[in-house]
C-alpha cells in the first residue's frame, strides 16, 4: 500500500467510529492545552518578577538592616529582637566608595493625607533627590525633592498621579498645601502615572524628604538603602565596599545584608523556571493518561475489527503493513489532538492576558514543542501493543470472526 492509501484507510477507520475518535482527540487536546496554559503562567510570572526588579533601576545594590542570608529576616527578628538600624550617616558614608555613584536612603510608612474636606490613607516614602535617578522614576509636573543635605527636613512633598487627581482633580497640586499626619507639607511636584512596582502602586504614594519622614513617623532608622554602582563592572566592588564601610561603622559587627540586583534576579529566575518546568510536567501527566486511553480503545478496536484484519491479511497484507495502519491511526489521533489542544491552549492564554494585562503570559516555544512531541510520542508508543496484537492474528481465524 502507498503512504497515501494508508492515511486514507486510517482516516476512514477513524470516521467510522466518530464518538470514540472524538473522545480520544478530546483527551489528548486537554493534555496539550494544560501544558501550554500552565507553562505560559509560569513564564509570565517569571517575566513579571524580572520586569518589576528591572523597574527599580540599573546597577543596583540593596542594603538592608539585619544580617541574614535571606534578605534581612534573621533569627533575632524572629525572636522579636530589632537589628541595629541603618542611619542617614551610614548611607552618607557609602559615598566614600569610588565604585558607588549615588545612593538613595528609604524610609516607608503610612499616614493620612488631607486637603480641605478630602482625606485618605497613603503610603509615605521618605528619600532624597537621588531617588528619581536611582529608581528611574518620571516626574510629571513641578520639581522633585530638593538636593542637598539629607538631614534637612523641609516640609515639601511630591504626589503620586492618582493622589493628585483625588485631591485636586484635573488641576495641578503644585504650590498647594496638604496635611500629612499632624504636619503641613507644600506640594512641589507630581509624578507621572507609573502603576504597580514591587508590590505597591507608585501612583498612590507621597514622597517627602527622608528626614521629614523620620520626624513624621518618630523614627531614625532606614527601611533600606538603594546604592547605584557607577557601571555594571563596578557592581561587585560596590557590594564589597558597602559591606566593608558598614562593618567598620558598626564596630566590626556584620549586622547588615548587602545584595545585588542581579543576584536577586538570578535567584527568582531559577526558582520560577523550576516552577514552570514542574507545573508543565504535572500537566504532561494528562498526556500519558490520554495515551493509555488510546491504547485501551485501540485494543477494543482490534477485537471489533478482527474480520477486517483477517481480510487484509488474506489479501496479502504483511504483518508490518497491519502495524503501519494502526500506527497511522495513532499518529492521526495524536496529531489532531495536539493541534486542537494547541488552539485551546493559546485561546486560554489570550483570555488570561485579557483578564490580567499586567502579567506577560506567553507560552514558551520549548513548552509548545515539548507538548506536541510528547503527545505524538505517547500516542505512538501506546499503539505498539494493539498494533502487534492485530498483526499476529491468524487470517483464517480472523475471517471466521473468532
Amino acid at each position: 500500500m502507498r503512504f497515501i492509501d494508508v492515511v486514507q484507510f486510517a482516516s476512514a477507520s477513524l470516521r467510522g467510529s466518530r464518538a470514540r475518535t472524538l473522545l480520544m482527540i478530546l483527551a489528548m487536546s486537554i493534555g496539550v492545552a494544560a501544558v501550554v496554559v500552565l507553562t505560559a503562567l509560569g513564564e509570565g510570572a517569571r517575566c513579571y518578577v524580572i520586569n518589576q526588579f528591572s523597574s527599580l533601576g540599573s546597577n543596583l545594590v540593596l542594603v538592608f538592616p539585619g544580617r541574614s542570608e535571606t534578605a534581612g529576616i534573621g533569627p533575632g527578628m524572629l525572636l522579636g529582637q530589632i537589628p541595629r538600624e541603618l542611619s542617614l550617616d551610614d548611607a552618607q558614608a557609602l559615598l566614600k566608595s569610588r565604585a558607588i555613584s549615588r545612593i538613595a536612603p528609604l524610609t516607608i510608612g503610612s499616614s493620612q493625607i488631607s486637603k480641605d474636606a478630602l482625606n485618605r490613607e497613603v503610603v509615605v516614602l521618605g528619600s532624597t533627590a537621588e531617588l528619581l535617578e536611582v529608581r528611574h522614576m518620571s516626574l510629571g509636573r513641578g520639581n522633585f525633592l530638593p538636593a542637598g543635605d539629607m538631614h534637612s527636613s523641609e516640609s515639601v512633598c511630591v504626589l503620586g498621579a492618582k493622589i493628585n487627581r483625588e485631591l485636586f482633580g484635573n488641576a495641578s497640586g503644585v504650590g498647594a498645601w496638604v496635611r500629612l499626619g499632624d504636619r503641613r507639607f507644600r506640594v512641589i511636584g507630581v509624578m507621572t502615572s507609573q502603576g504597580e512596582s514591587m508590590g505597591f502602586n507608585t501612583d498612590e504614594i507621597v514622597i517627602v524628604p527622608v528626614a521629614a519622614a523620620h520626624m513624621l513617623f518618630n523614627t531614625s532608622g532606614l527601611f533600606r538603602i538603594l546604592v547605584e554602582a557607577k557601571n555594571r563592572e563596578a557592581i561587585a566592588q560596590a557590594k564589597t565596599d558597602a559591606e566593608s564601610i558598614l562593618l567598620v561603622r558598626h564596630n566590626g559587627e556584620r549586622d547588615v545584608t548587602v545584595i545585588t540586583q542581579d543576584a536577586v534576579l538570578a535567584t527568582f529566575d531559577r526558582i520560577l523556571r523550576a516552577l514552570t518546568l514542574a507545573v508543565g510536567g504535572i500537566a504532561a501527566i494528562s498526556l500519558a493518561v490520554a495515551g493509555i486511553l488510546i491504547m485501551n480503545v485501540m485494543l477494543i478496536a482490534v477485537s471489533q475489527r478482527v474480520q477486517e484484519i483477517g481480510l487484509l491479511k488474506a489479501l496479502g497484507a504483511p504483518a508490518y503493513q497491519i502495524r503501519k495502519l494502526f500506527f497511522t491511526e495513532a499518529v492521526l489521533l495524536s496529531g489532531i489532538g495536539s493541534a486542537v489542544g494547541l488552539i485551546l491552549g493559546e485561546a486560554g492564554v489570550l483570555v488570561i492576558a485579557k483578564l490580567y494585562p499586567s502579567l506577560p503570559v506567553t507560552a514558551p516555544w520549548w513548552a509548545v514543542l515539548a507538548a506536541i512531541t510528547t503527545s505524538l510520542t505517547t500516542g505512538i508508543l501506546f499503539s505498539v501493543w494493539p498494533a502487534r496484537r492485530a498483526a499476529r492474528l491468524d487470517p483464517v481465524t480472523a475471517l471466521a470472526g473468532k
